[in-house]
């Protein structure tokens, strides 16, 4: 039987990561491999359910739910930086009287961190242009005003027991994935509410399905720091690997003919983690 490290080479071989976060994540593989990856010894969450970003302009004290929370730690420098990503929205004519969305719609993201915002605007033709806009923060809506709660008797699920459970009493389920680049001195911590759960009682097996996340690219040094996140979809069922799917310009293709690019997750890669799993009250 091949060793799980070989296998999951194959599958990023087959997958043809051609994106530079898929670049990135092979680059990372290639370092950690045979490496353990530290995991935190203090187990501590957002409560996702009333965890938001607000706005302080009198224009629009907007309030966006958090979901999920990417930390980015610099090993070398001592320093880190925390950046928040929220639920996507469309695009509106905010406060008007009558049309309350745009006629060209677009999905809206933003994301706040180490002063920065950083938006994603999906249209339904890809519009590289558009598609991601950094900010300074504040911006138009003012100072932004974090309200956030941690999860209270906070516990970590490492058994199959516990996991299958927590489950089915429909209970909070976090996941944190921490991933590092040896070479860069860099370290990330992805965490996220676990928005689906599968569990098979038969393989006595779960699976973690849920984003989008903000992953982090840490093959080099980005300034702004923000600008070394894209979108992606997180999965895994074990606790020493993850998959992650990225949103990237992908290719529509009808009768083995490319027929345009649109935004959309793909392009499979897999990449060593440690990943755990918690629950709150």
């Amino acid at each position: 039987m091949e060793d799980s490290t070989s296998s999951r080479r194959k599958f990023l071989k087959r997958a043809g990561a051609t994106s530079s976060v898929a670049t990135a994540a092979l680059s990372a593989m290639t370092q950690l491999h045979g490496q353990p990856v530290a995991a935190n010894d203090v187990h501590s969450c957002l409560d996702y359910r009333r965890s938001f970003i607000c706005g302080t302009s009198a224009l629009n004290s907007v309030r966006f739910w958090i979901e999920s929370r990417t930390t980015i730690i610099d090993t070398k420098h001592e320093k880190s930086a925390v950046f928040y990503q929220c639920a996507s929205c469309k695009s509106e004519n905010t406060f008007g009287e009558l049309d309350l969305f745009l006629a060209e719609n677009y999905d809206f993201l933003p994301i706040l961190g180490d002063g920065h915002w950083l938006i994603f605007r999906r249209h339904a033709r890809m519009d590289t242009e558009r598609y991601r806009q950094t900010l300074e923060s504040p911006n138009a809506w003012g100072e932004p005003k974090l309200l956030l709660h941690e999860g209270s008797n906070v516990q970590s699920l490492d058994t199959w027991e516990n996991i299958r459970d927590v489950t089915a009493q429909g209970m909070p389920l976090v996941s944190q994935t921490e991933l590092v680049n040896q070479d860069t001195s860099l370290r990330a911590i992805i965490e996220c509410p676990v928005k689906t759960m599968n569990i098979s009682l038969e393989k006595q097996m779960y699976q973690v399905d849920t984003g989008p996340v903000a992953l982090p690219d840490l093959t080099r040094e980005f300034t702004p720091l923000i600008d070394c996140l894209s979108l992606a979809f997180v999965a895994f069922n074990q606790n020493d690997f993850a998959d992650f799917v990225i949103e990237q310009p992908t290719p529509v293709v009808e009768n083995d003919e490319e027929v345009c690019s649109i935004y959309h997750y793909s392009t499979p890669i897999s990449l060593p983690a440690a990943n755990r799993l918690l629950t709150h009250d």
